[in-house]
């Protein structure tokens, strides 16, 4: 494979921990180069999340050549040809030049080469085929480079022999979209994903989630999101799905993108979000997030003020009380920014009271005690947190005598 170009190295590729790793390498004859996303960003002068190796070499040669450098390295996927090192602290992640002997369209049986157009070839997309040398000099067989200005996610050869390989890439065409494609979308890509759209409720759900979530964190997403629909891809997935109008409204005002409160976004009312994390396999925690954002009680006081917002903000807790503020349909009953400011910076106080305080006044154990404590936390809370210990004393007391 013969160069095509060259880019201004960043800082990652040159900096001591990536030379020290390189100079393991090709002490013991092993070739090296970026790959992937890595380069994909630092072509369009991207942050990186990770940073991808191809190397020429089995991974067995690959771990030798490390440790005798004394590298650490973890082998993480061995059988696909995948180990991490870690230099100076700072994870890569090698993996051995492959080939497709089989694929299931959902797993690959490889077997490792040192031919790098091969290793090229089996990869989806044209811009996630580009490998580059640690000073820059860029590998482009399928004019990636060319695709990323122009922001045209294209398939790397026959589409739907590529979705074939693996049904995900349907979802991961969308997802590139979201993050690097401009309108139109390609063509064929897109006619090949509607054809095998189908073939999605053969992937799991942990799969589907991951790459839902992580296109909806994009900077502009609707378009993509609309795009998967009349694709049919959110059919068997995601039939909850209601538009991307209070998607648009959300992007407006949040501070930051959230993946999870954006897909909350795009599901109609009253729809079961247990069955629906249930079906992405999202995690106990995030389906609990997303049943309280979708809830419609108890409905946000944005008029109340101040007052009525640390009421909700206590009940709620900050982060859910955040999700809902920035999900209401209608938030012009009130000053949301300024709910949202208190929201990000007040800390909720803890009850000054417990069921320990409750027993010492003499009451027997049992559901009273909860009930008593209950009705101080009510009566705490409605008094904007402003009684003390003290006064919250005094009026378990008070209720306790009253009872």
């Amino acid at each position: 494979m013969k160069p095509s170009d060259r880019i201004p190295a960043p800082s990652w590729m040159t900096d001591p921990p990536a030379r020290r790793l390189f100079a393991a390498l090709g002490a013991a004859g092993v070739t090296a180069r970026f790959v992937g996303g890595c380069v994909r960003n630092a072509v369009v002068g991207r942050a990186i999340d990770d940073i991808d190796l191809a190397v020429d070499q089995p991974p067995e040669t690959v771990i030798r050549a490390l440790e005798a450098a004394g590298i650490k390295v973890v082998p993480t996927g061995v059988k696909h040809g995948t180990v991490t090192a870690i230099a100076d602290h700072r994870p890569f992640e090698l993996t051995t030049l492959r080939r497709d002997v089989e694929t299931d369209g959902r797993r690959a049986v490889v077997a490792f080469t040192d031919d790098w157009l091969q290793d090229a070839e089996r990869r989806d997309f044209t811009f996630n085929a580009l490998y580059a040398d640690p000073d820059g000099t860029l590998y482009d067989p399928f004019d990636g480079r060319r695709d990323l200005h122009a922001g045209h996610v294209r398939f790397i050869g026959d589409p739907d022999r590529r979705i074939a390989e693996d049904r995900l890439r349907v979802l991961r065409f969308f997802r590139f979209h979201a993050w690097f494609g401009r309108p139109p979308l390609d063509g064929p890509g897109f006619d090949a994903c509607r054809r095998n759209a189908g073939a999605l409720g053969a992937l799991s759900g942990e799969r589907v989630s991951k790459e839902l979530l992580r296109l909806l964190k994009a900077p502009a997403p609707t378009d993509a999101v609309e795009a998967m629909v009349e694709a049919g891809a959110l059919d068997r997935w995601l039939p909850e799905y209601a538009g991307t109008a209070r998607l648009k409204a959300l992007i407006a005002r949040e501070p930051a993108a959230d993946g999870l409160r954006r897909l909350a976004a795009i599901l109609g009312p009253e729809v079961d979000a247990t069955a629906i994390g249930k079906r992405l396999k999202l995690s106990t925690q995030d389906s609990v997030r997303l049943g309280v954002m979708l809830a419609r009680e108890p409905a946000l006081d944005l008029a109340g003020g101040p007052r009525a917002w640390r009421a909700q903000i206590y009940r709620l807790g900050n982060r859910l009380y955040i999700d809902r503020l920035l999900l209401a349909a209608d938030v012009a009953a009130g000053d949301w920014r300024a709910a949202l400011t208190l929201a990000e910076s007040w800390t909720p106080p803890e009850l000054p009271v417990s069921g320990g305080d409750a027993l010492k006044l003499g009451l027997a154990p049992g559901p009273r005690i909860g009930a008593l404590v209950t009705a101080v936390e009510d009566w705490w809370v409605a008094g904007d947190f402003a009684a003390d210990r003290t006064a919250c004393l005094a009026e378990l007391e008070r209720l306790a005598g009253s009872a």
